[in-house]
């Protein structure tokens, strides 16, 4: 059964269709890759996805006792977001209120959930620290930490490495490569980063002007869009 399953979805802004007609389904234990060009709807996409944003054609269905509270989100970075003034074991916590409803009170089993995402994601040598105070790929860990807490089904990225250098990209990519494939968490991640596409993930949509591309890796590799992105080298 699929986690998510979106049937001719059509999201739009003031009247103009950004995601048109789009289908495609996403199962337990898929690492998706959303792939595009600028301004193709990819961050549109995930806010229809995380009920952000209402779809206006088509529909968005969960499955698997999979609810928009039960979604994990590693937002886009931002400067407000890099300089947030709490300690990097209270910004994981906070994962656990996305199913608190009106009671915003963190309980034993709360911070033994987000004690056990530090260790996980190799930060306990920082849960202490400022989390102001830490390197843009401790803060993504940090943050991914967040979300895992939030989720133990699915966790949405995007752009989890913009503005990353080369080293602490490739160890936030192992990182949620090992959640994926360890652990059997559902990963959706939102990435212009072609290599990380087929060398780590098991299915790619990329959302094109004109017509859109779902399948998996191996698929996209020897498709169109993968021969145009891709330029026919094989991993």
């Amino acid at each position: 059964m699929s986690l998510i399953k979106c049937e001719k979805l059509t999201l739009s802004y003031d009247g103009v269709n950004v995601i048109n007609d789009l289908s495609f389904s996403v199962s337990k234990g898929d690492y998706l890759c959303v792939m595009g060009e600028n301004g193709s709807g990819k961050s549109t996409l995930i806010k229809g996805i995380l009920g952000l944003k209402n779809p206006s054609g088509g529909k968005i269905e969960f499955g698997d006792g999979l609810t928009q509270k039960d979604i994990g989100y590693l937002p886009q970075r931002t400067e407000v977001q890099r300089d947030f003034p709490a300690s990097v074991l209270e910004v994981v916590m906070s994962g656990c209120l996305n199913s608190k409803g009106i009671l915003p009170f963190y309980t034993k089993s709360d911070k033994e959930k987000a004690e056990n995402a530090i260790k996980l994601l190799g930060i306990t040598e920082i849960a202490k620290k400022s989390y102001r105070e830490l390197s843009g790929g401790q803060q993504q860990r940090a943050l991914l930490a967040r979300a895992l807490c939030a989720s133990g089904k699915l966790i949405i990225l995007d752009e989890p490495t913009a503005g990353l250098d080369v080293l602490a990209s490739a160890e936030l990519y192992k990182s949620v490569s090992a959640l994926n494939r360890e652990k059997g968490i559902t990963v959706i991640t939102v990435s212009h980063d072609i290599e990380h596409a087929v060398t780590d993930c098991t299915k790619v949509l990329h959302i094109g002007t004109d017509d859109c591309f779902f399948g998996t890796t191996g698929e996209y590799i020897n498709s169109s869009y993968g021969r145009r992105f891709w330029g026919g080298n094989k991993v």
